[in-house]
């Protein structure tokens, strides 16, 4: 996904907003329960039936009182715990309150399907608030990187595939990209700082079909394989999904999520290097630092 410099900045803070309230709450170990955070908040939370298309749950407030709603007619436990962090986030992240409760009540449509800033920031919030870095890593290292390293943090988070997928190809030191797609056309790829070090890669973008020929693609045109949940795993080439010029290998799994009609699938290269110098700029995180909020009650 490319993203401007000044929006990918705010979605930095956004999780670092969140690592640094478990900083202060003195929160260091897996799994996080927002329940419990909104709770010291006194921040009602209950979950209910949400028909609305797209809508994951509500932030209410009356005068100094707040109030989360979540759905829960989808019978996901880590989802519906990302989207309590969700509006969590927007609670805690600086100018959200006033920019999306100017009417009391606020939609939110978590999971990162939306282009809207303040819920793509409060997304970030969720994830860094649920998967904090250190301990995450600390969990991923203990896996060979694959879609059952996923599945394995996922339970140990108690987040969705999804969104540990996401957080995973964001922290990890291997070359590893993480793809999802509805009935064969791509909603999003989130690429590793390693799989991103390949030269002249062909991004691929939201809204155009999965590469012909590829097991995910055999995989997303079996609307029963996918609902049953089937998974489907195959070596190719990076160029079949990535294009470029180098000639490497790649895992390729994928696995379909149900009644969502999704498919999620994972690349993963035991050869492409990471370029340590490449990492995070040390300016850039003094900066980020600096505008961090501090939480005190």
């Amino acid at each position: 996904m490319n993203t401007p410099a000044k929006r990918i900045f705010s979605l930095k803070i956004a999780k670092q907003t969140a690592e640094a309230f478990l900083q202060e709450e003195g929160i260091t170990s897996l799994p996080v329960d927002p329940f419990a955070i909104a709770e010291s908040r006194d921040i009602v939370v209950e979950g209910k039936p949400e028909k609305t298309d797209g809508v994951s749950g509500m932030l209410l407030r009356h005068g100094n009182n707040f109030g989360i709603i979540y759905a829960t007619h989808i019978p996901s436990m880590g989802f519906q715990r990302f989207s309590v962090s969700h509006e969590l986030g927007h609670y805690f992240l600086p100018g959200h309150i006033d920019q999306v409760l100017q009417g009391g009540v606020h939609l939110s449509r978590a999971g990162f399907v939306t282009a809207d800033p303040y819920e793509l920031e409060a997304d970030h919030f969720a994830a860094g608030l649920l998967m904090p870095s250190a301990p995450f890593r600390k969990a991923i290292d203990a896996y060979d990187p694959g879609l059952e390293a996923i599945e394995a943090v996922a339970n140990l988070c108690v987040t969705s595939r999804t969104a540990t997928a996401i957080r995973f190809a964001e922290l990890t030191d291997a070359a590893v990209a993480v793809i999802m797609s509805t009935g064969g056309i791509i909603d999003y790829c989130f690429m590793s700082e390693a799989m991103r070090s390949l030269p002249k890669l062909d991004y691929l973008r939201k809204g155009t079909p999965l590469p012909t020929g590829t097991a995910t693609a055999r995989l997303a045109s079996d609307t029963v394989r996918v609902r049953s949940g089937d998974r489907i795993a195959d070596e190719v080439d990076i160029r079949d999904w990535l294009g470029g010029f180098t000639k490497t290998a790649v895992s390729e799994e994928s696995v379909g999520l149900g009644g969502y009609g999704k498919v999620l699938t994972i690349l993963v290269s035991p050869t492409v290097g990471r370029d340590d110098e490449l990492d995070e700029d040390g300016e850039e995180d003094k900066l980020i630092e600096s505008w961090t909020p501090r939480f005190r009650r």
